[in-house]
């Protein structure tokens, strides 16, 4: 992990080899409210993973501490009106995942008028100054989606052409996947068709492959880049229903069908990112942002608007090889979830049950 906060020097986040160190403080007597801004449901890891798990730390460093969550439903409008609700009512950090990462800035600026930090969590705010920013090596997200599906692919990646499907647009982290992927990708492969995904939404993604299928008639598909589980599943659903033979697929959040997915052959790889770790690191620094205690060297991130410090985790590739040595072994997943009926067989086979 990149240089981490010189101040905060209490707990320790091993990922990957990646080490963070961060303060613990949970001295008496705070009480204060904490705005959560997190933008959709359509990726099962903010309401399943995220929320929970910045909530129970924070409760755990700030026993008297509120957490005011709002999901805003994939609406940029709608969470520029809960942050503004939030501070209305007295929030004193808003750790915001930004629906649309220009837009936010109107959201920063309404808690800059009232002295609030702001904490970007898990995607970048652009082109307004944000006091700090925790994410994940997006960029290398993208390269390992590259190098994961290169080697499925072996020789095949020269016998025919690839579906690229990719994030959204007013997503930053997207840009960042597809700028990594494209690193990995280009000259190496053929892209029959390329597109983004409004939203995130799978059925954006699905419509899209179901569309463009047809126009390919006589050209050979050997594989698909996916950004993400939800448009994985997606294309791969398509395929099926177009009767084309089975691919390797990329992915990415490690989501339970994702990971039975893989398990079956229909999907090759996932991203792992350790939702639990990104979000206790940014419970750990909300707290100490609540007790007037604030980092005094970091690593930076550049949002157009100057360096933003930032605090950068280690994403992980997980194939079906993998699945028992990472997001089990981790816990983000239980064998009991991931290989519950028609799963199971494929769970015995690969090591997992």
């Amino acid at each position: 992990m990149r240089k981490a906060f010189a101040t905060l020097v209490a707990t320790t986040l091993l990922l990957s080899g990646c080490t963070a160190t961060l303060e613990t403080d949970t001295g008496d007597g705070l009480d204060a409210r904490v705005a959560l801004l997190l933008p959709e449901r359509k990726a099962s890891r903010y309401e399943a993973g995220d929320q929970p798990y910045f909530a129970q730390k924070l409760a755990e460093l700030c026993p008297d501490c509120t957490v005011d969550y709002r999901n805003a439903e994939q609406s940029a409008q709608t969470q520029l009106q809960q942050a503004k609700e939030a501070l209305d009512q007295g929030a004193k950090v808003l750790v915001l995942t930004p629906v649309d990462s220009v837009a936010a800035g109107q959201i920063v600026t309404e808690a800059k008028n009232r002295n609030v930090p702001v904490i970007s969590y898990d995607r970048l705010v652009l082109k307004t100054a944000v006091d700090y920013y925790i994410s994940f090596d997006n960029a290398k997200v993208g390269a390992l989606q590259a190098a994961a599906l290169l080697q499925a692919l072996g020789t095949k990646a020269a016998q025919g052409e690839i579906l690229w499907i990719n994030g959204s647009p007013t997503d930053n982290n997207a840009t960042l996947f597809k700028q990594g992927a494209h690193a990995g990708l280009d000259g190496k492969v053929k892209v029959a068709a390329e597109s983004d995904t409004a939203e995130w939404n799978p059925d954006n993604a699905k419509a899209w492959t179901a569309g463009v299928l047809p126009t390919l008639r006589g050209r050979t598909i050997v594989g698909v880049y996916a950004a993400n589980d939800g448009t994985a599943g997606a294309a791969i659903a398509a395929m099926k229903a177009a009767g084309l033979p089975q691919v390797p697929v990329t992915g990415q959040d490690a989501e339970t069908a994702a990971l039975q997915r893989i398990l079956v052959g229909d999907q090759y790889m996932t991203v792992y990112k350790a939702i639990r770790a990104e979000a206790e690191t940014a419970a750990t620094l909300t707290n100490d942002l609540l007790r007037g205690k604030k980092p005094t060297e970091t690593a930076n991130v550049d949002n157009g608007a100057g360096q933003v410090p930032s605090i950068l985790l280690d994403p992980v590739t997980v194939t079906k090889d993998t699945i028992a040595t990472t997001v089990v072994k981790d816990g983000f997943v239980t064998p009991g979830a991931l290989c519950a009926g028609q799963y199971a067989d494929a769970c015995r086979a690969a090591g997992i049950v």
